[in-house]
């Protein structure tokens, strides 16, 4: 692995930088007090090509690589952790599975509005008794006569839900059959689900989190993704590489938090000095930015193996977990470093504490990812849960 960058993937950094600075950073704190999704930013971000780094250009996006992609999602995620999963949802959860397994119509149809923004995409597969169980979802898809499919039940949790315009949705098609098999993945349009609730969240307040129901759905028979049965393929899959988007989330929430943490400390004086010029401080940001580049390190290399097309699932199981609880652990570090105001809304820092824990549960909790690792450590290969 070149872990050096190329002028491309530097110049979609660099892009996804100054599109944050410009266009996040000034209104971030406001959307997540007023719990706002900012609609309006991702058709700005698909006009700059943010919303379609890694798909093809022949669909319509810009044809730039996993790696370019995560890191955008880094910096789109430093200014705000809601706007960057909205992004990874869309792209990663959405975009890349129609492209991987969609039919060539599937393709021409729903990739080219996902990879300009026109539309956003949701992958909705949590149920209220089906988590981390996935494979015991209870949404049920039949086959009718003339070979569409009615689909009824209902999903929890499905970040976009709100404003996706394409679903990835999973049904059980065979009732007979157990576990993941008889799973089967549908492409749905927004009017074949209801919005039943809108959830209240600890974080990530600028992006869209509902409840779904789908009474009766009529579906299309060419809206089956890939074969009949074989959903639950589609959806191990695209966690496989949508882990590695949250891990890149992850690390912008840390990045974020170490600069507002070092830039108070070297501002901040205690008895007669700055805070910067005590070891105490010293060590607790020196263990920060050690973490924040070891965990970006595990992201690129997942990334990277993904672009490749070589083998990612422990490595993005790796990413999302060290990722997730290092932001977790470093963001209450800089809570620590800022005292009495790293508590308040005054300083960022507590936004980032907030929206940092989310990324050890959702796309698979630390539990699962230790477990998905330690399966391919031991030789047991079976696909766990997600």
């Amino acid at each position: 692995m070149d872990l050096g960058l190329s002028p491309e993937q530097r110049e979609i950094q660099g892009l996804a930088r100054e599109f944050a600075q410009a266009e996040i950073d000034p209104h971030a704190a406001a959307w997540d007090r007023e719990c706002r999704f900012p609609a309006e930013l991702f058709r700005k971000l698909g006009e700059v090509g943010l919303m379609g780094i890694c798909v093809p250009e022949e669909l319509g996006g810009a044809g730039a690589g996993f790696v370019a992609y995560v890191l955008a999602l880094e910096e789109l995620s430093r200014a705000d952790a809601g706007v960057g999963v909205t992004v990874a949802v869309h792209t990663s959860a959405a975009t890349l599975p129609i492209v991987a397994f969609g039919s060539a119509g599937q393709r021409e149809r729903f990739v080219p509005p996902l990879a300009r923004g026109e539309t956003i995409g949701a992958f909705a597969l949590t149920e209220s008794d089906a988590g981390s169980d996935a494979a015991s979802l209870r949404t049920r898809a039949a086959r009718q006569d003339d070979g569409s499919w009615r689909i009824d039940g209902a999903k929890q949790w499905i970040t976009n839900g709100g404003a996706a315009g394409t679903f990835i949705l999973f049904a059980r098609s065979d009732p007979q059959q157990p576990g993941a098999r008889g799973i089967s993945a549908f492409l749905l349009d927004a009017a074949h689900v209801r919005v039943d609730r809108h959830t209240e969240k600890l974080g990530l307040n600028s992006s869209s989190t509902v409840d779904v129901v789908l009474d009766g759905a009529e579906v299309p028979g060419d809206r089956l993704l890939h074969a009949e049965g074989r959903g639950f393929e589609v959806a191990m899959a695209t966690l496989d590489g949508g882990r590695i988007g949250i891990a890149a989330q992850a690390v912008g929430i840390a990045r974020a938090a170490y600069e507002v943490a070092s830039a108070y400390a070297l501002e901040r004086r205690q008895f007669g000095q700055r805070i910067a010029d005590f070891q105490a401080i010293q060590w607790k940001l020196a263990d920060m930015a050690t973490e924040i580049d070891a965990a970006r390190l595990l992201v690129l290399r997942a990334a990277w193996r993904r672009e490749q097309g070589l083998s990612h699932t422990v490595e993005g199981a790796q990413a999302k977990l060290f990722a997730s609880e290092m932001a977790r652990r470093q963001t209450a570090e800089a809570i620590q470093v800022l005292g009495g105001y790293g508590y308040t809304k005054e300083f960022p820092v507590e936004r980032y504490y907030r929206d940092a824990k989310i990324t050890e549960i959702y796309e698979g909790t630390s539990e699962i990812q230790r477990l998905v690792i330690a399966r391919e450590l031991l030789g047991l290969r079976e696909r766990s849960p997600a």
